[in-house]
């Protein structure tokens, strides 16, 4: 069923004909508080209030113009402003294939350098890691800005074979990591294939970004994972380990595990929601339907309903 929901998520005439779908509407209402930014904000500040941190990511992804590239460029140089102006210490969460990879890479690190230099030095700016295509150039632009600028992150994946080694060479930087499982359809020869190896290679991996050479390192580790189990056997590991709860953050999407998210906070956990806003919504979705059976089931009601 997941690797079939990948398959439709890539489908053209999907990302064409979904969204128009009443039920496809109303149920990723639950993963995103609205297509504008103004709906963003307005759920950033509702999530400060319980002690929340927030990551704001517009939707987009591989652009074919470099106009399109720009824009995306100047709507993010906008946010920026506007985060600053609503004093909120919100973050951004981009892909690189909607500035440009695609095209150029240099056009796509012009464009990245922009941000950057526009960016509060106390902000990550974080790069979400995208297909296993996109690893080595992406990682190869990631360690090519943090010469210059220390605030930037990146995403890595718990499913994919390589991510150990890549760790290897970016915990010595002292980088910025966000740890996920992984929500693209890839092959098993570069990914592990059974939900329980990839859950055990997460728990591995969050080990080494809180490991004592991690933490001398500066590393800051975000486990981005709504799996409770999991959540709990960190948490075990670092209390044995001696690691400082301000050391472990978690960050969930927005609408899922609320409750968790809130209770990490007020146990002294930094607790972090993704929100996710824009139109071009469906692939996203998709894969986020693909990673919990629930998100399947809780589509299928509204189906019914309409």
């Amino acid at each position: 069923m997941r690797r079939s929901i990948l398959m439709a998520s890539q489908s053209p005439w999907m990302r064409e004909h979904a969204p128009r779908f009443g039920f496809m509407r109303r149920t990723v209402t639950r993963f995103m508080p609205g297509e504008d930014v103004q709906d963003a904000l307005t759920a950033a500040r509702s999530l400060s209030t319980k002690g929340l941190r927030t990551v704001f990511t517009h939707l987009g992804e591989n652009v074919a113009l470099r106009s399109e590239a720009e824009l995306v460029t100047q709507h993010y140089l906008s946010l920026i402003d506007r985060i600053r102006a609503a004093g909120l210490g919100t973050e951004i969460s981009l892909k690189l294939t909607q500035l440009g990879l695609d095209l150029d890479p240099k056009f796509c690190y012009d464009n990245l350098s922009t941000l950057l230099e526009h960016t509060p030095p106390e902000k990550t700016l974080w790069i979400d890691m995208e297909q296993s295509p996109y690893v080595d150039v992406t990682l190869e632009l990631f360690r090519r800005a943090r010469k210059s600028h220390a605030n930037i992150g990146v995403c890595l994946q718990a499913y994919l074979f390589r991510t150990e080694k890549d760790l290897d060479s970016l915990i010595p930087m002292g980088a910025a990591i966000r740890l996920v499982k992984g929500a693209y359809n890839e092959p098993a020869e570069i990914a592990y294939p059974v939900k329980k190896d990839v859950d055990e290679n997460f728990l591995h991996l969050a080990q080494r970004l809180l490991s004592p050479e991690a933490r001398r390192a500066r590393v800051r580790a975000v486990l981005a994972t709504h799996d409770r189990a999991l959540i709990a056997k960190i948490i075990e590991w670092a209390a044995s380990q001696g690691v400082p709860k301000d050391k472990v953050e978690f960050q969930m999407l927005y609408g899922i595990q609320r409750a968790e998210q809130i209770r990490l906070a007020q146990a002294g956990y930094p607790s972090g929601v993704l929100v996710a806003y824009g139109t071009f919504w469906y692939p996203w979705f998709m894969r986020r339907l693909a990673e919990r059976p629930a998100n399947v089931l809780f589509l299928a009601r509204h189906f019914f309903s309409n």
